[in-house]
C-alpha cells in the first residue's frame, strides 16, 4: 500500500536536490577552482545528481513495499540530510576542507544504508552502487580543490 510516508520517502531526494540547487545557484565558483585531473564540465553534476536523487527514491520504494521502513528511515534520512548540506558547506561557505570530511561522513552512512537495503531488497542496495561510487569521485574532487585552493 503507498501511504504518505513512502510517497515522501521516494520523492524527499529530488525535492531536496532542488530547493539546495537553488540555494547554493548564485554562490558555485566551479569554473572559478583550481581542479585536479579528471575533473568534469559544471554541465555534468546536475545530471549525475538528478540521475542519483532518481535511484535513491526508486531505492527507497523498493525497500518499502516489502519492508518496515521505520528504523530504515533513521539512516535514510540522515544520509540525505549530510548529502543535501555538503553544497552548501562546500559552495556557500567555501568550507572545502569540512565539506571532504562532511563528504567522508556520507559515504558512511551510505555504506550502512546500503547494508540495510541489501538486508531487505538486494535490488534496492544494488541501485546505490553507483551513488556510493559517485561520492568516492566527489572526495577525490574535494579534497584535491582543497588542497588546491
Amino acid at each position: 500500500m503507498i501511504t504518505i510516508k513512502k510517497i515522501i520517502g521516494v520523492l524527499a531526494p529530488i525535492i531536496g536536490g532542488i530547493v539546495v540547487g537553488l540555494i547554493i545557484s548564485g554562490y558555485i565558483n566551479y569554473q572559478d577552482l583550481v581542479k585536479p585531473p579528471l575533473a568534469p564540465s559544471k554541465i555534468i553534476f546536475p545530471i549525475a545528481w538528478t540521475i542519483l536523487y532518481i535511484l535513491m527514491g526508486i531505492s527507497y520504494y523498493l525497500f518499502s513495499k516489502d519492508n518496515d521502513t521505520d528504523d530504515f528511515n533513521k539512516i535514510y534520512y540522515l544520509q540525505l540530510f549530510v548529502n543535501l548540506l555538503w553544497p552548501i558547506i562546500f559552495f556557500v561557505f567555501n568550507m572545502y576542507f569540512t565539506a571532504f570530511f562532511w563528504l567522508v561522513l556520507l559515504m558512511i552512512l551510505v555504506i550502512i544504508m546500503i547494508k540495510e537495503l541489501a538486508r531487505g531488497k538486494k535490488l534496492a542496495a544494488y541501485l546505490q552502487i553507483p551513488y556510493l561510487l559517485w561520492l568516492f569521485y566527489a572526495a577525490y574532487l574535494n579534497f584535491f580543490i582543497a588542497i588546491l585552493n
